[in-house]
């Protein structure tokens, strides 16, 4: 049930799982967790987290479907990822020391193959599959009932930054930096009607495909320690930010097919120098393009941007944020709450929890749909 300001309470109490397979193509991110409905607030506990790596095989035949396969590959790509969500459902829960008997439902996001805001969405991963290994009910498929109801389908994430992570006296910015970037403006005390959130552009998809193409055998940039032996070009950061997303008002979204290779490899080109400069150049571009946004399109007052995925765990770019951010304060999710690289997990956990609870998950200051929705499709067990 649901108390009167759409808070989940009473009979959707209880532990649930989250899983998440971002545009960075890193690997799979799992989280257990136990949510309690408290009023106008949910109460949560992080009990276990796990990352599992995708193998390069992996990787590939992913980053491959996003461009082109058959029916057949693609067929046969969400059955295997369904296995591949499956085993890390069953290795988070093995972590948390659990029964997955006592484990409400598995929220799975899948991996996105394709995403056209306001006409169509494709997460990948069989439900049934994982269903079928982890004997779990499992939740899937959030996103397409938002996009039905005209909106953006993304971002989702702006439900948890309401109702888990807001702070009670000031408006804070949540920045997640996966492979897409985007910021969710959360007004004191997470009023859910007041919240607005959008994808800024660039997370790390463009550090990481052109750090894979440049140096062969590097899956990222570790630490940032490329982008910090580089110079940034200023002048192609600015040419750059002249491209049509960026003027474009929220609520909006974008993916890999946006900001992907052909993007990527007209940064390169624009710079037409050492690598270490394409890479420092990237990552000046992403802080700045995450800047720029906030400047353009956050008018409410705040004073800390909190930051989260992936990227934050790049120096180069937290110092390049933090400069381009000034006088905000720039602040790591990690050293405020847990592990950042379980946000999104914890937040489909979350999405999981409100669908049985029967709640809205979409925020439509957000993605812009006709109205509150509840999200996911149910494959019981």
């Amino acid at each position: 049930m649901s108390d009167a300001d759409g808070i989940a309470t009473g009979a959707a109490d209880g532990i649930y799982v989250g899983l998440m397979s971002g545009t960075s193509l890193d690997g799979i991110s799992a989280a257990v967790v136990r949510f309690a409905g408290a009023g106008e607030r949910i109460e949560h506990e992080l009990l276990a987290f796990r990352g599992s790596a995708y193998s390069g095989e992996q990787r590939e035949r992913l980053a491959s479907a996003m461009n082109c396969a058959t029916a057949e590959e693609y067929c046969a790509l969400s059955f295997d990822l369904g296995e591949w969500l499956a085993a890390a459902a069953l290795a988070v829960i093995e972590s948390a020391h659990i029964d997955s008997r006592v484990v409400r439902a598995i929220a799975s996001h899948g991996q996105t193959l394709w995403h056209s805001p306001r006409r169509a969405t494709w997460q990948a991963g069989e439900s049934a599959v994982i269903a079928e290994r982890t004997g779990v009910d499992v939740i899937s498929d959030f996103r397409v009932r938002d996009v039905a109801a005209g909106g953006e389908g993304a971002p989702l994430v702006p439900i948890a930054d309401a109702l888990l992570y807001s702070s009670s006296n000031e408006c804070r910015l949540l920045q997640n930096i996966g492979g897409i970037g985007n910021v969710t403006v959360v007004p004191p005390g997470g009023d859910v009607a007041s919240v607005r959130a959008f994808d800024t552009g660039p997370g790390v998809v463009l550090i990481d495909h052109l750090v894979r193409k440049l140096y062969p055998g590097v899956r990222f940039d570790e630490g940032g320690a490329i982008a910090r032996s580089g110079n940034a070009h200023a002048a192609v950061v600015a040419t750059l930010l002249r491209d049509p997303y960026f003027v474009q008002p929220p609520p909006k979204s974008t993916g890999r097919e946006y900001f992907g290779g052909p993007f990527a490899d007209r940064l390169q080109s624009l710079v037409n120098g050492p690598s270490a400069d394409v890479i420092a150049t990237a990552v000046a571009f992403t802080a700045a393009s995450i800047a720029d946004a906030v400047r353009r399109y956050v008018h409410e007052s705040y004073a800390e941007m909190v930051v989260s995925g992936g990227g934050a765990r790049n120096d180069s770019l937290m110092d390049a944020l933090r400069g381009a951010m000034r006088p905000a304060r720039v602040t790591s999710f990690d050293d405020l709450y847990y592990d950042g690289e379980a946000k999104e997990a914890v937040a489909f956990a979350l999405l999981g929890y409100l669908h049985l609870a029967r709640v809205p998950g979409n925020v439509t200051g957000a993605t812009g749909a006709r109205g509150p929705r509840v999200l996911g499709k149910l494959t019981p067990a």
